[in-house]
Formats: C-alpha cells, sequence, structure tokens
C-alpha cells in the first residue's frame, strides 16, 4: 500500500499543481463574464437542474455557512442569473434556479472553462485517453460532463 498511496500522492500534487498554474485561463474567461469562481461553481451546481437547489444542499455541499450562499446567491440575482423560488413542500425553504440569462451566461462559461489548457493540449492522443480513462473511473463528479468518445482498450 506505501506504493500505491506514494503513486496517488504522486499523482494528485501533479494534477493539483496542473489545476493551480492554468487558473489563470480559467479565470480570465469568468472575468470577461463579471463572475468569481464562486460564481461560477453556483452556477455549475445548480444548472443541472430545472428543479432549482436549496440553499441549505448548497451549504451543505460546499461545507461552508449558509450566510455565504446568501451572499453569493445575492449577487448573482442581482445581475439577473439565479432567482429564489418558493420550494413546492417547505414553506421555510427556498430553491434556488438560474433564469434564462443565468443559463445562456452559464452555456457560453461552460464551453470556455473547459477548454482544455494549452498544457493539456502538448500530451500525446495516447496520453490523453489514459488520463481520461483513469479520470472517469474516480468515485465523484468527473462522469458528470465527460463522456468518451469510445473506449479503449
Amino acid at each position: 500500500m506505501v506504493g500505491k498511496e506514494r503513486t496517488a500522492r504522486e499523482a494528485w500534487r501533479a494534477i493539483f499543481d496542473f489545476i493551480v498554474a492554468t487558473s489563470a485561463e480559467r479565470n480570465a474567461a469568468l472575468g470577461r463574464a463579471g463572475l468569481t469562481p464562486n460564481d461560477a461553481r453556483t452556477l455549475a451546481t445548480i444548472a443541472p437542474t430545472a428543479k432549482g437547489r436549496s440553499m441549505r444542499s448548497l451549504a451543505d455541499e460546499w461545507r461552508c455557512d449558509a450566510s455565504t450562499v446568501t451572499w453569493i446567491v445575492d449577487r448573482l440575482e442581482a445581475r439577473g442569473l439565479a432567482e429564489r423560488r418558493p420550494h413546492p413542500s417547505d414553506r421555510r425553504s427556498r430553491l434556488v434556479t438560474l433564469t434564462p440569462a443565468g443559463g445562456k451566461l452559464w452555456s457560453q462559461i461552460e464551453r470556455a472553462i473547459y477548454r482544455p489548457p494549452k498544457g493539456l493540449l502538448e500530451l500525446s492522443e495516447r496520453d490523453l485517453r489514459a488520463m481520461r480513462d483513469a479520470v472517469m473511473n474516480l468515485p465523484t463528479g468527473s462522469r458528470r460532463n465527460a463522456r468518451p468518445s469510445r473506449k479503449v482498450g
């Protein structure tokens, strides 16, 4: 297990360092849209569901205080990108949904932030397929938007 854990640490360090090193590319697209990374995370989290997400579920998922979610949603609401709606079965709860403008902006931002960083494109297609296939096996999030064009064996 020592070898596997060491390899996992090395892999994670390389992935994390690459994400940090390429953050300026992603953040530039967000900045042009007047969004912060937290704004984008909020849009990405509520975009997949037309029913919306409760403020509490966002705070729980992000492991933050409810006031942080309120502050972010307030900013998005002020820009006309998100709105709070009554929860259909819980009078004390509000659901956050994207407005049509928020959905349109998220579609534009999504294309920009998921554009592969230049450094990634320097890898061979074989290495990229191996990386994609390995990441697709991770237990969280990795399968939400990525679908391989074909299985490589």
